[in-house]
């Protein structure tokens, strides 16, 4: 592709996002697949580096996210906390005869807390470089493990995780719940309920159940179950941070940012959605241009 420099590979869990760039990091193309490392196989790596390569060129390539976990091709380690671009470019993981480096992921270990993240860094400090955010902000990055991270001067010094996402697919598929989960989550009134219901709650486990309870007995239509268990935990994940009058810079897909933002508006905050994409293409760019 002319005027390609390098591919920029999200490459996660589940999907893979890769871009395409040139010298002066804009995207000349991009392409999402479902080639995340849980669909590769052990030593398959190589195989689906080619693949893009015979798509996009022959080019070099820097990759950020689980494909440097114990589950990916390498591990590429952790930095600790804080951290900045110039940390994470100084630290890759460079697979020999490959021409591919693997961004490391953060680290955090605090008295009795520890926590690590891989591939959230790359998009928040790419949007604090980017100016998508002030330089000391505070951001939510919804998902199967939501993370709210705190950037302090262009720093990420501190971060939480919260099994939101993988709790609501467990109970969604694999609970006594399940079979009231079919109707479709989006921001409405059920949603809104779970939300205040959360804030009240003396015991989120209780109001799960409660769900259940309220379908049997009629007061909720297994149609709405589904958006007020959403409700509920996400409620209980934003109570938790206690945002009141805090701005929130939500990294997210449009739809889980949605839910996301309503709760912390709902909640007493006030939430700005970030382009995710533009918000990593910064940061793996300042990282490729750190370590040339």
């Amino acid at each position: 592709m002319e005027g390609a420099a390098y591919l920029a590979v999200d490459w996660g869990t589940t999907n893979r996002r890769t871009y395409v760039m040139d010298d002066g990091g804009r995207v000349l193309a991009t392409q999402r697949d479902d080639h995340g490392v849980k669909s590769v196989a052990q030593g398959g790596y190589p195989a689906e580096l080619a693949a893009l390569r015979h798509q996009f060129g022959h080019l070099p390539a820097i990759a950020a996210g689980m494909v440097g976990s114990s589950l990916g091709w390498q591990d590429a380690g952790y930095v600790g906390a804080p951290a900045e671009l110039a940390t994470l470019a100084g630290a890759l993981t460079r697979i020999e005869g490959a021409d591919f480096a693997i961004v490391p992921g953060v680290s955090l270990a605090e008295g009795h807390r520890a926590d690590v993240m891989r591939g959230e860094e790359v998009q928040v400090l790419g949007a604090n470089l980017a100016g998508l955010a002030p330089r000391t902000a505070i951001y939510c990055q919804p998902g199967t493990h939501t993370k709210w991270i705190t950037v302090e001067d262009g720093r990420l010094t501190d971060f939480t995780t919260m099994m939101t996402g993988e709790i609501f697919a467990l109970l969604r598929d694999h609970s006594i719940l399940a079979e009231m989960m079919r109707g479709a989550v989006a921001d409405g009134p059920l949603f809104r309920e779970g939300l205040l219901r959360a804030t009240s709650a003396q015991s989120i486990l209780s109001e799960l159940f409660g769900v259940r309870a309220a379908v049997l007995l009629g007061r909720l239509s297994r149609d709405d179950a589904a958006a007020m268990l959403s409700g509920l935990l996400i409620g209980s994940d934003v109570v938790a941070r206690q945002i009141a009058d805090e701005t929130i810079y939500i990294l997210a897909d449009p739809a889980l940012g949605s839910l996301y933002a309503a709760a912390v508006e709902t909640l007493g905050g006030h939430a700005t959605l970030i382009d995710s994409h533009a918000a990593f293409v910064a940061g793996i760019h300042h990282i490729w241009e750190l370590q040339r």
